[in-house]
């Protein structure tokens, strides 16, 4: 049992639902038995949209939204809010309901796939779990195909020819978006990476430290760590290490009476003249000099 609730106000939709004869033909075919689409649509300002299915459904439904907010409740999860830009995934046989919000309604874009290969897409990109930002670069892609696979079923939807497009269409937008993710969960699987190493180093700038020890710390192989700060920071771990210490020698230097021999043994460096040696090459002044700079 399903229900839906639409009244005055929700008026700008496009959408098609194949019928069940149609399904059935898809569903044999060698060339969309395992992806098909269903039921394809976009709702805009769609005030007032409800959808409840209390059992769940046979199909696999995709949400992306693309302006104003909705909430969808999977069974068993937390409620969720979503906002523009997120993709959600409500797996097949999953009980839910999905509602626009009332002062500011969802503009969707949103299809229901069946057969099996979607769900090892599903499972593959990990789809089905929290919202997911809908990757910046694929967006007008994203919406220009799932336009043009609405239009073409709506004006041809009895062709297998015009399914096997629209299923090769979809696949590619699936794996174009968990492509997309992939590479951004690595950016900030790298950037997690990097803000851990700094912030052992600002924790021990008062000592050495050894490429071997925050290697360890960070989880990476010493090579992976170099080749990863020479990448975001242009610099070796050492390298910028260092230059952290220069940094606050030079902040001491400005902030406190301290000596220079002193300011260099709070860095820890013992010797006086290679830090001023080291401080004239990356700061560009002497610690004498930088110190009569008038900041600020």
């Amino acid at each position: 049992m399903s229900s839906i609730q639409k009244r005055e106000g929700f008026r700008q939709q496009r959408y098609f639902v194949l019928p069940e004869y149609m399904q059935n033909e898809l569903a044999a075919a060698e060339l969309t038995r395992q992806l098909y689409v269903s039921d394809i649509g976009v709702f805009l300002q769609a005030k007032h949209h409800h959808r409840e299915r209390p059992e769940g459904t046979d199909a696999h439904i995709f949400i992306y939204c693309v302006e104003g907010e909705g909430v969808v409740e999977r069974d068993g999860q937390e409620t969720v809010h979503l906002k523009p830009g997120s993709l959600i995934v409500i797996p097949a046989s999953v009980p839910h309901r999905y509602w626009a919000a009332d002062s500011n309604p969802w503009s969707i874009y949103w299809f229901h796939l069946k057969g099996e290969h979607t769900g090892d897409f599903i499972r593959l990109y990990e789809l089905d779990r929290e919202p997911r930002q809908m990757p910046r670069s694929i967006v007008s892609e994203f919406i220009a195909r799932i336009d043009h696979s609405l239009a073409i079923m709506t004006d041809r939807p009895f062709s297998i020819h015009t399914h096997v497009h629209i299923s090769q269409t979809v696949r590619w937008l699936l794996s174009s978006i968990g492509h997309e993710l992939l590479h951004a969960n690595q950016d900030a699987r790298r950037g997690a990476h990097l803000d851990h190493a700094i912030r052992y180093m600002n924790e021990h700038i008062a000592t050495s430290i050894r490429l071997p020890d925050l290697a360890s710390y960070t989880g990476l192989s010493k090579q992976h760590l170099s080749h990863l700060f020479n990448k975001e920071t242009g610099f070796s771990p050492i390298d910028y290490f260092l230059r952290m210490k220069m940094q606050h020698a030079a902040n001491m230097l400005d902030l406190t009476d301290l000596t220079v021999k002193e300011v260099a043994g709070a860095i820890g460096i013992n010797d006086p003249y290679y830090f001023s040696r080291m401080f004239k090459k990356l700061i560009g002044h002497s610690p004498t000099e930088y110190r009569k700079i008038p900041k600020g």
